[in-house]
């Protein structure tokens, strides 16, 4: 049985998980009356394989701190944005578990988890990749808090606001491949969603006992592929 069970009610384990970006994570983390602390972490950057990664990098973070799902007091899950494909498998793996495990699963935006540890004491814009040459992007005061977002839209569009709100720094993988674009210092990491930062700032939910979130994701857009709305001739 993990620490976290065998310390009690202000000690717990939880499950947080995001495939918002090409990044794919799983992690654990106790969170206690006052602190969250990771105890495994996997993360894998492959854009094509979310569905394939996921589920094994439970299994993998589960093992590694010697937990069972029963375990878990709760999951926190990344709702994007991010591209349909990919986002979903996240938000249905958080969802399934919580419902089998009959424990609350819990959303944060996606770039929270970029542009809230980022934050230094100026505003920050965070940044990923939504492609179409654009981006995922959202704006984050000195406190880290979000101020604007999230929008997706081109990078140009979104280096203007940024800076409108005093923006002096760009972070995450979009900001990175449009650097040029933006035109504002980078700032190394995180360049995905941190597991830490969503698992924190979603802790007070896991310390209250709150009731699962509606998980609801942030497409933003409509997926490309959509159902067919009239039948066409099969006669010329």
């Amino acid at each position: 049985m993990p620490d976290g069970v065998r310390l009690g009610w202000f000690t717990v384990l939880v499950l947080v998980v995001d495939s918002s970006t090409p990044a794919v994570t799983a992690a654990l983390v106790e969170v206690t009356a006052d602190a969250v602390v990771t105890r495994a972490h996997r993360c894998t950057v492959d854009a094509r394989a979310h569905g394939e990664l996921l589920a094994p990098q439970v299994d993998t973070v589960l093992a590694d701190v010697d937990a069972r799902p029963v375990d878990l007091t709760a999951i926190v899950v990344g709702l994007g944005p991010g591209p349909f494909t990919g986002l979903r498998v996240g938000l249905v793996t958080a969802a399934t578990m919580g419902q089998v495990l009959d424990i609350p699963a819990y959303g944060v935006c996606s770039l929270d988890a970029i542009g809230h540890p980022a934050v230094t004491g100026a505003p920050v814009l965070a940044a990923s990749d939504a492609r179409r040459r654009e981006i995922y992007w959202a704006v984050y005061g000195g406190a880290g808090e979000r101020v604007v977002g999230p929008e997706v839209g081109m990078p140009t569009v979104a280096a203007d606001r940024a800076r409108e709100l005093g923006a002096t720094a760009a972070v995450g993988d979009g900001a990175h491949r449009y650097a040029e674009v933006l035109g504002l210092p980078l700032l190394a990491e995180p360049r995905y969603p941190d597991a830490h930062a969503l698992a924190v700032l979603a802790a007070e939910k896991v310390r209250a006992g709150a009731a699962s979130d509606p998980l609801t994701p942030l497409y933003l857009r409509r997926p490309d592929a959509v159902a067919a709305t009239a039948r066409k001739p099969v006669l010329p």
